[in-house]
């Protein structure tokens, strides 16, 4: 991989980084369904370019020349009929169907016959429709696709309910809008206002129908609001009191674990409390999210770590991750030798050849290099591999440049690759992490992610009575050995998602209440 570690700060008007120097570096920072996407292309329209079959690696692997899988399909067909016999080039119309036959390996008797004795129907009355369906006694083929029931999405689901609630021509043509409005949770994104000007409707024949759609299945679909998809679910199950509607108008109380002011603005005490949340928590929030999901992508890891049976560690590259081509030199030559020198096909031919030749050599230098990272990372992490994130060294991209003598950029494009260790899978970047000095003097730093971890865990050993302010976090963890100040305590706490102490002691009281009655 060229790296731009040659590249001085006296030579950054002339020496500029060449195009191909530019595509190495984007194919380096490349994922892997990006990377795929890439070479496909590249193959598609290089007619020097393929991919490497299951046989062509075969054939490597027993010293065949990698070359010949890519001769032409008449050379290869002629070939294989040669090393059966010689002959039938040389007499083809003397040969014989016996011998023919037997050369194919065609002289076994049909052990299923066609032309048997019919055969009573188990079932009469579905062969016929058996006979009508695409494979059935005709002989074509048929797709097993076509036998499998598609994904009910939201959007299905409700326009089958619409003809049975608006019987109105033009209503429902409104409704169908609507319907349109949704986003995959089940909400309305679109404006009243905007939709009856553009439909010609007023606002509150358009807000009628908005009504209606409201009381479709799942409960809570056509809300513009978390509140309003509450009082939805609520009005269904005829539990939407005043206080419970008080309570569902406040909700940004109830994030804020406010109970003493909901109960006060519901007018309930403890106990009601209690129960009024306990039924906000048994309802949907996102009512659609069950019918129309977005495909779920697998995540293949691009390094895969192994403990080896010396007690240290195997670090391979995945080879589902790698694109393996090849280049068809055979076609290249065989073309060639056909048109004429400096001529556009051969020019054309010329530049494929170059390019293939780049793009071969590229992705194996991008292998080779994620490995260098990979391994390094590895070496200096190894702490964390063996004991978990609390061994967590602190670690830097020009740490692992040096070590691996590559520049700091080149490393930079590889921390989105990922790995999979025995603790779990992560990218390369996870290890990077910056240093946070000891307290003690002459100690070891930490990582900032192992501190996080020790402040999740400390949080998470919590009881009503014993929460921890922000102060309390510092002084636990310089008893640790980890000097922080109580400002990057709370920093790390909210990129954490952690509420305050105070927030955490409501919701923790609330909890022990609701677990006692």
């Amino acid at each position: 991989m060229k790296t731009l570690s040659h590249f001085s700060p006296s030579h950054t008007q002339s020496a500029r980084p060449s195009p191909q120097l530019i595509q190495d570096m984007r194919l380096l920072q490349m994922t892997f369904p990006e990377l795929t996407k890439f070479v496909a292309d590249e193959v598609e329209k290089n007619p020097l370019l393929e991919f490497m079959s299951s046989e062509s690696e075969n054939d490597a692997e027993t010293g065949f020349d990698s070359a010949d899988d890519f001769a032409p399909t008449e050379d290869r067909e002629s070939s294989a009929v040669a090393e059966v016999d010689s002959g039938w080039y040389e007499g083809s119309s003397s040969i014989s169907a016996e011998r023919l036959g037997e050369g194919l390996d065609t002289g076994f008797e049909n052990v299923f016959p066609d032309d048997g004795p019919a055969r009573r129907a188990d079932a009469p009355e579905l062969l016929s429709q058996w006979k009508s369906m695409p494979g059935g006694e005709s002989g074509e083929d048929y797709d097993l696709d076509d036998f499998v029931a598609g994904q009910v999405t939201l959007r299905d689901h409700l326009n089958q309910q619409i003809p049975f609630l608006i019987v109105d021509a033009a209503n429902r043509l409104i409704a169908q809008h609507l319907v349109d409005q949704l986003d995959e949770a089940g909400y309305m994104l679109g404006d009243i206002e905007e939709i009856a000007a553009r439909l010609g409707r007023s606002a509150e024949n358009v807000e009628a129908i908005l009504h209606s759609l409201q009381t479709l299945d799942p409960p809570g679909v056509f809300a513009r609001s978390l509140s309003e998809c509450l009082a939805i679910q609520l009005r269904e199950k005829d539990r939407l009191d005043p206080a419970m509607d008080a309570l569902i108008r406040h909700l940004d109380l109830l994030g804020k674990r406010d109970f003493a002011s909901l109960r006060k603005i519901c007018g309930v005490d403890d106990e009601d409390l209690i129960d009024m949340l306990a039924e906000i928590r048994c309802l949907n929030p996102k009512p659609g999210a069950g019918f129309e999901r977005g495909m779920s992508e697998t995540i293949s890891p691009d390094i895969v770590v192994r403990a080896a049976p010396d007690g240290s560690w195997m670090v391979e590259l995945n080879p589902d991750t790698l694109p393996r081509v090849l280049v068809n030199h055979s076609y290249f030559q065989t073309v060639s030798k056909h048109c004429p020198k400096n001529g556009d096909v051969h020019n054309f031919l010329s530049e494929c050849m170059q390019h293939a030749n780049w793009l071969t050599r590229s992705l194996d230098q991008r292998a080779k290099t994620i490995m260098k990272v990979a391994t390094e990372i590895v070496r200096q992490q190894d702490a964390f591999l063996m004991h978990g994130v609390d061994h967590l060294h602190p670690l830097t991209q020009k740490t692992v440049a040096e070590a691996i003598k590559m520049h700091e950029s080149t490393v930079s494009r590889v921390t989105n690759k990922c790995m999979l260790t025995p603790r779990g899978m992560f990218e390369l970047k996870y290890f990077f992490t910056v240093s946070i000095g000891s307290a003690e003097e002459g100690g070891d730093s930490h990582s900032a992610e192992a501190v996080r971890h020790r402040i999740r865990l400390l949080i998470a050993q919590e009881t009503p009575e014993t929460v921890l302010s922000d102060d309390d976090i510092v002084v636990s963890l310089k008893r640790g050995g980890v000097e922080l100040a109580r400002r990057t305590v709370a920093k790390y706490r909210e990129a954490m998602n952690i509420p305050s102490s105070v927030q955490r002691r409501r919701e923790k009281r609330a909890d022990s209440r609701a677990v006692r009655f």
